[in-house]
């Protein structure tokens, strides 16, 4: 089960292709080292459908059924040790998450600046199960949307400096301030 997108709609959607068509342009979007070759790239093309017309649960299965994910990856140790391990079965689920909401937030921040509005606010959009206690306290708090968007588009596939969304499968998302 995905997260719930409390202000996913057509205008939200529109934004978030103008947030994938700036990735594309200057080659900031993020790809995934645990895409296959080919997947990677089909990513571009993947993701668009799922901005367009679905949502984080169909690009996960789309990835999951389409084997776009490696078997093993590579890890450096601490010590510069090299290992094989086994890609989390999750993995399809943590990509599709993590980058569908990134560019739903972008997106609903755009939105949010376009229509003249300032904040958005943090909710948990999925349950998780134990959930962190710094993702706990961001839930209920209003952040500016013009700060927000600016360290999203900055922090490509890394933790942002706002902490949103709080880590893989944080759960955590933003929707338009109730007025």
């Amino acid at each position: 089960m995905g997260i719930r997108y409390d202000s996913l709609d057509e205008e939200v959607r529109t934004y978030m292709v103008q947030e994938l068509e700036s990735d594309l342009s200057r080659n900031g979007l993020y790809v995934s080292l645990r895409l296959t070759p080919e997947a990677a790239k089909q990513w571009p093309s993947i993701l668009r459908e799922a901005v367009l017309h679905h949502d984080d649960s169909w690009l996960a299965e789309t990835l999951r059924a389409s084997g776009a994910l490696a078997a093993f990856e590579e890890r450096h140790g601490q010590s510069g040790t090299v290992t094989t391990a086994r890609i989390p079965i999750t993995a399809p689920d943590t990509l599709a998450e993590g980058e569908f909401n990134r560019f739903y937030a972008r997106g609903l921040c755009a939105q949010v600046l376009a229509a003249g509005g300032t904040e958005v606010e943090v909710y948990r959009g999925k349950e998780v199960q134990p959930p962190r206690p710094e993702s706990q306290a961001m839930i209920g708090k209003h952040l500016l949307a013009v700060a927000l968007l600016d360290d999203l588009r900055r922090s490509i596939g890394v933790d942002t400096a706002m902490r949103l969304p709080s880590g893989p499968n944080s759960g955590l998302t933003v929707r338009r301030v109730a007025t």
